[in-house]
């Protein structure tokens, strides 16, 4: 009897962690997903209600014609496919970049090792700052050019280590039978860690690539020239500076607000994102735990 008692509250317990359990994870995904809901549902208000504060929970006169204003204006047009272009290529350099670092650090007959690795975490711990990588940038005449974009950033230590980790975790017995076939390493590299390591490279992908996008601090610094500004500098010139001159005349002969505007481009920047994130979700759960919990 006391045994089944016991299994009955065992149950009972288990069935209130499940709810409480989902209905915080319910919470925190309205939290998270109501701001940007509501952010479209702005977008595509009427300007007299937008301004009055009549939305809430559903759009009101509903007009398409930020979006129409956007797709119209040359400089958000061609910063959107600057964003792509940084996105796609910083983050190929990136994911490649700290791959090819990864991987002789993970192998035990690497000399030194140990050392190459310490330098390499040191410069994580103590950043040089911003003003000393402006001025190495500006040394080699990058500023102004994709690569000022392309190259500072190419490698993150901590997403390195990641990979590094996941790679010390794979049998070594694999890379001595290649050898032992007369693969070198770049072949045993290629062909055998790469493939084996999908999930880990997955979500460094993403973050990578989500870092790109969202970047604008970059670009604020290294680049003067317009037509190389990334779709987050325009976003953070619209909503910080509130320059919206290239769009007063659009904005004057429409049913929009600038508040219309702001929520469509915001809305605009992360839906690529949004869009990819859970095509790669699915490997984070064992590529990041496997780098987060082996040394």
């Amino acid at each position: 009897m006391r045994g089944r008692e016991k299994k009955k509250r065992r149950v009972r317990g288990d069935r209130v962690f499940a709810f409480a359990n989902l209905a915080l994870l319910l919470l925190f995904t309205g939290m998270i997903l109501f701001p940007i809901y509501y952010m479209f549902i702005v977008s595509i208000s009427g300007s007299t209600n937008v301004v009055r504060g009549d939305i809430t929970w559903y759009p009101q006169n509903i007009n398409l014609d930020a979006y129409k204003t956007i797709l119209k204006n040359e400089s958000l047009g061609r910063s959107y496919l600057n964003t792509v272009f940084y996105t796609v290529a910083g983050t190929s350099i990136s994911v490649f970049m700290s791959a090819l670092c990864a991987y002789p650090l993970s192998r035990k007959q690497l000399y030194g090792r140990r050392a190459v690795t310490f330098f390499i975490i040191f410069t994580m711990l103590f950043d040089v700052g911003m003003i000393p990588r402006f001025l190495v940038v500006n040394a080699l005449n990058l500023r102004n050019t994709v690569f000022s974009i392309l190259l500072p950033g190419a490698i993150d230590v901590y997403y390195m280590i990641m990979i590094r980790t996941f790679f010390q975790g794979l049998p070594e017995e694999m890379a001595e039978s290649a050898k032992m076939d007369g693969a070198g390493e770049w072949k045993i590299f290629s062909r055998i860690i790469v493939p084996l390591s999908k999930p880990v490279l997955a979500s460094v992908t993403l973050f990578y690539a989500v870092g790109i996008w969202n970047s604008y601090l970059g670009p604020l610094l290294y680049l003067d020239e317009k037509k190389l500004y990334p779709l987050q500098l325009i976003l953070r010139n619209i909503v910080i500076s509130n320059e919206m001159s290239t769009m007063s005349g659009d904005i004057a002969s429409m049913n929009i607000s600038t508040m219309n505007i702001k929520y469509a481009v915001i809305f605009i920047s992360i839906l690529p994102i949004l869009c990819i994130y859970p095509f790669i979700q699915k490997y984070f759960n064992k590529g990041v735990m496997v780098g987060a919990v082996k040394g």
